[in-house]
């Protein structure tokens, strides 16, 4: 990535639950429209840095800097109000309402007639279609509710609407886990066009073709702690899966994250 100051950076970041280190001092950045794959076995670390990030969870020490200020979210509307975003596997939508209501959730239009404030359905339908223009073919049905859609398709709805309201950073939690191939496509293809926009990404995955198809830089946690910080161009899967290993800090001399 090109040498400009980082839209995040995560210092030194501590978390201890009881006896157990969750994370040890965990260190990296993330450039303005860089895709960041985060990886790492269970008990990594990646869930409790996650929580951290998205403002459901607080850390012992360090620091987080996001947009040149130090930040330390209290909960998920501190952190949504900076402009970072997180995406979980099972979503956030409401399945019951169609598309045009899940994308304007707390961000309703309302116009006022005769002194009362009433949904502008109009123009909320006008913008949805607006933004959504770029995957049509995903979602042909804007007045559909979200119950009878596919997990790709309502992927897309949130991926977009994170565009749309002009998020910094969004951080997507194994987005594909529950997706077959096409809806898989296009959910790399949404990555692509919010990267083109801008837009930061940190993408935690186990499925390791897909973070060298998406990401320019992997960052592996270990035991709490960064394992490897490689751009994927100076790294290969197999380098990596030994870095998730600790087969890769053998070699290297690094007993102490083996």
């Amino acid at each position: 990535m090109p040498d400009v100051a980082p839209l995040l950076s995560v210092k030194g970041i501590k978390k201890r639950f009881g006896a157990v280190h969750a994370l040890r001092g965990v260190n990296f950045d993330v450039a303005p429209g860089e895709v960041v794959a985060l990886l790492g076995d269970n008990g990594a670390g990646k869930s409790t840095l996650v929580k951290i990030l998205a403002g459901n969870q607080s850390y012992d020490e360090g620091e987080l800097i996001f947009d040149g200020k130090t930040v330390n979210f209290s909960n998920p509307t501190d952190a949504k109000a900076v402009g970072i975003e997180t995406v979980y596997q099972d979503l956030s939508l409401c399945p019951n309402v169609d598309v045009v209501a899940n994308f304007f959730m707390g961000r309703e239009i309302c116009k006022n007639v005769l002194g009362i404030n009433i949904l502008d359905k109009k123009e909320m339908t006008r913008r949805t279609k607006e933004a959504l223009s770029d995957i049509a073919s995903a979602i042909p049905d804007i007045t559909q509710t979200v119950e009878h859609m596919s997990g790709g398709q309502r992927q897309a709805i949130e991926l977009s609407r994170f565009i749309y309201f002009g998020g910094k950073l969004v951080i997507l939690d194994e987005p594909f886990a529950a997706l077959g191939v096409e809806q898989t496509r296009r959910g790399l293809e949404l990555i692509e066009r919010a990267r083109a926009k801008g837009i930061s990404i940190i993408i935690i995955t186990h499925n390791m073709m897909h973070a060298f198809q998406v990401a320019d830089r992997v960052v592996v946690l270990r035991q709490g702690v960064v394992a490897g910080n490689y751009d994927t161009r100076d790294t290969t899967p197999e380098e990596v899966i030994g870095m998730i290993t600790g087969e890769f800090a053998k070699q290297a001399g690094m007993e102490a994250l083996a």
